[in-house]
């Protein structure tokens, strides 16, 4: 018994059988999906519990008096502008930076006002807030 291949009575096959490249990756899916779970190296802590509030940091605050007459004063002590641009540094360089309150004369020129407000913002104290007297009734 001789086996003679026809090949001349099929003619040559010109498409790629799909069928068992599809086997082949469905036999590696399922592989890497049993696999995966065996893959993680995960250690169960069991940990402690605890109640803790956050920490409240209140920043510093720091009274700056102004008078009518261009007087400053740097938390009751009275200080040359020269002087309060150096404060300024230092108290910016504090985590959280402290709070600027100013309490000027009511007769005190806007213009002195505006170059503190201005120094202050260069020297990174950005927090400002204005101090008044509540009026009586």
């Amino acid at each position: 018994m001789a086996f003679h291949p026809q090949t001349h009575l099929r003619p040559p096959q010109s498409e790629i059988n799909m069928i068992p490249l599809i086997d082949v990756m469905l036999v590696l899916l399922i592989v890497f999906i049993v696999a995966a779970p065996l893959l993680i190296h995960a250690v169960r802590i069991d940990l402690p519990k605890a109640s803790s509030a956050p920490a409240d940091i209140q920043p510093a605050t720091i009274q700056l008096g102004i008078k009518a007459d261009g007087q400053l004063y740097w938390n009751g002590e009275a200080i040359t502008e020269a002087a309060l641009e150096a404060r300024m540094q230092d108290a910016a360089q504090h985590t959280p930076p402290p709070e600027l309150h100013l309490q000027a004369d009511a007769s005190t020129p806007y213009e002195i006002l505006a170059r503190v407000m201005a120094q202050s913002a260069r020297a990174g104290l950005g927090k400002i807030g204005f101090v008044s007297v509540p009026e009586k009734k």
